[in-house]
C-alpha cells in the first residue's frame, strides 16, 4: 500500500470554516470516484492555530492506493481532472504540494474520535543522505517518540525514493504524525523528560532551523 500525502492553503479570502466545511462536505464527492481509493482521510488545521496567524497548512489530504500502478493509472483520467477543478474552489493551488510515501507504524494504538493529530514536516541535515535520514528517524529516533507518555499513536511517512530521482527533492524528507487524546494530552508531553530526548535527538539528523508543525483534528472519508 502507497499514500500520497497532500498539504495545502486554502484559497485567498476564504474564511477557516467555510474553507472546511467545503473540504469535508463537498470534495470527498469527486475524491471517492477515483478509481483504486482504499482509505481516505482529511486533517483540518484546529482553529487554535490562527489565534496567532497563519499555520504553515490548513490541513493534510491522505489518500491510500494498493500500490504506484494504480496512481498512475489516473493521470490524464476524467475523474482526476474534476478532482484538480474542485480542488481550485477552496484551495490556493500554488501552495499544494503532493509526496507519494510508504507508511512505518512506530505505535500502533487506537486514537479516540476528536483525538489531536499532530502532523510535522521535517528536512534531513545537511550533507546527509536519504537513506541515512530514512533510517535514523524509523530506528533511532523513532523509539525515542514511541516512549513520550500518553502518546496513542506514532506514524512515520517516507518519501518513496523516486521522489529524489533526476536529481530533485521533495518539499520535505520527512512527515511525522502522532495522535493523543486531546490537546492538552499533546502539551503535556511537551514537558516530559521524553520530549526532550526526542528534541535533543533532532540535532542528528534534521536540518537546522523551524519545523513545520500544525495541530489537526482527523475526519475519515474512506475507511
Amino acid at each position: 500500500m502507497v499514500k500520497a500525502l497532500s498539504f495545502f492553503k486554502r484559497r485567498a479570502g476564504m474564511p477557516v470554516d467555510e474553507f472546511q466545511a467545503y473540504w469535508r462536505t463537498r470534495h470527498p464527492d469527486v475524491v471517492t470516484k477515483l478509481p483504486g481509493v482504499h482509505r481516505y482521510v482529511q486533517s483540518h488545521t484546529r482553529p487554535a492555530a490562527y489565534r496567532d496567524g497563519e499555520p504553515a497548512y490548513d490541513g493534510i489530504a491522505e489518500v491510500w492506493f494498493e500500490d504506484t500502478a494504480a496512481m498512475h493509472a489516473l493521470r490524464g483520467t476524467p475523474e482526476v481532472a474534476a478532482v484538480q477543478a474542485d480542488e481550485a474552489r477552496f484551495i490556493d493551488r500554488s501552495t499544494m504540494e503532493m509526496i507519494i510515501t510508504d507508511d512505518h507504524v512506530i505505535k500502533d494504538g487506537p486514537a479516540p474520535s476528536g483525538a489531536a493529530k499532530g502532523v510535522g514536516f521535517a528536512r534531513r541535515k545537511p550533507g546527509m543522505t536519504v537513506e541515512a535520514f530514512q533510517r535514523h528517524w524509523r530506528e533511532v529516533h523513532g523509539p525515542l517518540g514511541a516512549a513520550l507518555p500518553t502518546l496513542r499513536r506514532y506514524v512515520q511517512s517516507h518519501p518513496r525514493r523516486s521522489a529524489y530521482s533526476r536529481g530533485r527533492d521533495p518539499a520535505w524528507d520527512g512527515i511525522a504524525i502522532i495522535w493523543f487524546d486531546d490537546a492538552e494530552a499533546l502539551r503535556a508531553a511537551t514537558t516530559t523528560p521524553e520530549w526532550d530526548r526526542v528534541k535533543a535527538d533532532e540535532e542528528n539528523f534534521v536540518a537546522p532551523g523551524p519545523v513545520a508543525f500544525i495541530v489537526t483534528t482527523e475526519h475519515v472519508i474512506v475507511a
